[in-house]
């Protein structure tokens, strides 16, 4: 299904590499006015000006933002839906993943993860869903990053894991909330994805997730922006308060690879 965002208006968080990214590029090549967000300004810059580059028009601006604070987020917001003139979708992406045992796990860390995931993705739709009101957007699209994780307890993950769990929630009680407004509002679960940061954490990524997946393959980051592209089209008005898991099966019986790093050494960072 190829769907034309000509046009359209749309705001993606945490969008410098990986998924995020992937989202941005995707809806570039698709026709849409693009705002990607990014807590370093300059890879929000270097991404945007990549991304501009291939789809031959400046289509993509940066946006250098820090999710968790509340009044940049809605200064991005509001300057976003101004500068486009209009907002059609929000893909709330941003986030941090932080390994660390429960037992050892500080106030710091876990006021951090807490407030980049959820109180950044809460008032990010927040700002968002005020913008497609305020302009009567019609067929509003929220999309709020969710993961695996927040539907199966992965080890030393859980302040991440229930910041993905509320998430889950979140879509629930938006939808319920913003669907008078003609807003649908989805998430989106991803399992084990290929990008920068998990190869990182684990030079054999591809390969340990592909041998626990009942489809015998990694996630990669077109399958998430696949997804995305449905949930944000006329053809998804329908569906909404969901949450689409896009783990290749893992999620049924949820197997770890035996040589999958407990405590990998980057995402146990607190960034």
């Amino acid at each position: 299904m190829e769907v034309s965002y000509k046009g359209r208006g749309v705001l993606v968080t945490g969008a410098g590499v990986g998924i995020g990214y992937g989202l941005c590029q995707a809806f570039a090549r698709a026709g849409a006015y693009v705002a990607l967000n990014d807590i370093d300004p300059n890879l929000a810059a270097e991404s945007a000006a990549k991304i501009n580059q291939e789809v031959g028009a400046e289509r993509v601006t940066a946006c250098g933002q820090d999710i968790a604070d509340v009044a940049a987020v809605r200064q991005m917001v509001r300057e976003t839906a101004a500068r486009f003139g209009r907002l059609d979708v929000l893909i709330a992406n941003a986030g941090i993943t932080n390994f660390g045992p429960f037992l050892d796990y500080t106030p710091d860390a876990f006021d951090r993860v807490t407030g980049v995931n959820l109180r950044g993705t809460y008032f990010t739709a927040q700002a968002a869903a005020l913008e497609m009101i305020a302009r009567k957007t019609s067929n509003g699209r929220i999309l709020l990053m969710a993961s695996v994780t927040g539907l199966q307890a992965y080890p030393n993950l859980s302040t991440y894991g229930i910041t993905k769990a509320a998430i889950i929630h979140l879509a629930r009680v938006l939808g319920l909330e913003l669907g008078q407004y003609g807003i649908t509002v989805n998430a989106i679960c991803p399992g084990a994805t290929l990008t920068e940061r998990t190869q990182l954490d684990d030079p054999n990524y591809e390969s340990n997730w592909a041998s626990v997946n009942p489809t015998g393959r990694v996630g990669y980051v077109e399958d998430i922006v696949a997804a995305a592209l449905f949930l944000a089209s006329p053809q998804a008005r329908q569906i909404t308060g969901q949450n689409i898991v896009v783990d290749g099966g893992w999620s049924i019986s949820s197997p770890i690879p035996e040589e999958s790093p407990d405590l990998p050494e980057e995402s146990s960072k607190l960034r």
